[in-house]
């Protein structure tokens, strides 16, 4: 019981000592933010003509041009939330990291406090702090949607907050790890630029699957941050899909938009035009079960990195 409670003390101050820099939690949440307004501007006309390409190729003329809008909407935001769960965890992480560079995890550690306790509070700390900001960036991008064209039933709405949450939790434990090996300033700072410009190319979020070559489709597919975008594309995009096939889009065609924009994730085959020829289409169960399965193997290294700090601390 007194464990919990200094587990309760050490989260609660984790989560104030972030929200106090206030500079800190801007750039957390203005980053999603300002990829929603790019996104919008620069790439929603595009991906927009890459839709009516798709229902072209089947004969099929949408007039109802809010659920266009909102297509683009929700891939764009699908996006972007799934970035974001590792990004801002990577950012708000920094506490851990500010702890060693000014020697407080040292005073810490001459207390009662276990490091187990510390590195708890770290984890639940940063998955509390980043769920909020992804709760605040999905608000946004529901009025967003709501403003364009709103075609999403409650179930989809469930099923993109339990997304969320396997989201943040993948990114906090993977923020979790790789900021176990950092103690400097510059090393966050590297850190936190490489996976900002990377991770959204690497996981399939800013362009869509299909336009990869096939070698690096197969390569992407084998990273589990792809499953995070999966999951969120399919209950993302799936009242829209259905509306389409209620106004007229056929079958195929419905096919043809999930395989094209990663509904449906393929791993080998090729990509002709619009749908996939051969290869293993990936049911949305075993992309929960890839990105579930990643968090458990990234639980183990954080708990296996705990255990050797404090058999290093004993001798």
């Amino acid at each position: 019981m007194v464990e919990f409670k200094k587990l309760g003390a050490l989260i609660s101050r984790n989560i104030k000592c972030y929200f106090k820099d206030k500079f800190l939690f801007f750039v957390s949440l203005i980053t999603p933010m300002i990829l929603l307004v790019l996104f919008v501007i620069f790439l929603r006309g595009v991906y927009m003509d890459s839709f009516k390409q798709i229902f072209a190729a089947f004969g099929f003329n949408l007039t109802e041009q809010r659920v266009l809008e909102g297509l683009a909407g929700s891939w764009l935001l699908s996006s972007i939330l799934a970035v974001s769960a590792v990004t801002v965890a990577i950012c708000s992480n920094a506490v851990m990291v500010s702890d060693k560079i000014e020697n407080s995890l040292n005073d810490f550690l001459i207390t009662p406090v276990k490091r187990t306790t510390l590195s708890v509070s770290y984890f639940i700390a940063n998955f509390i702090v980043t769920l909020i900001v992804e709760l605040a960036v999905l608000a946004v991008g529901f009025i967003y949607l709501a403003a364009v064209g709103w075609y999403l039933t409650f179930t989809d709405v469930l099923f993109i907050l339990l997304d969320i949450l396997c989201c943040v939790l993948f990114g906090a434990l993977l923020a979790g790890v790789a900021e176990s090996f950092i103690s400097s300033q510059g090393g966050l700072s590297a850190l936190s630029t490489l996976v900002s410009s990377m991770y959204g190319f690497i996981c399939g979020a800013y362009m869509p699957l299909s336009q990869f070559a096939d070698a690096m489709r197969n390569i992407i597919c084998c990273l589990p941050g792809t499953y995070s975008v999966g999951i969120m594309r399919n209950h993302f995009m799936s009242g829209y899909v259905n509306k389409l096939t209620e106004l007229g889009l056929p079958a195929a065609g419905a096919t043809a938009l999930k395989d094209g924009f990663d509904c449906n994730l393929t791993f080998g085959g090729s990509f002709n035009k619009i749908a996939y020829e051969g290869g293993t289409q990936i049911p949305l169960w075993a992309m929960y079960a890839i990105l579930l399965g990643a968090c458990a193997l990234l639980l183990a290294a954080y708990i296996a990195i705990v255990i050797i700090k404090n058999r290093g601390k004993r001798d």
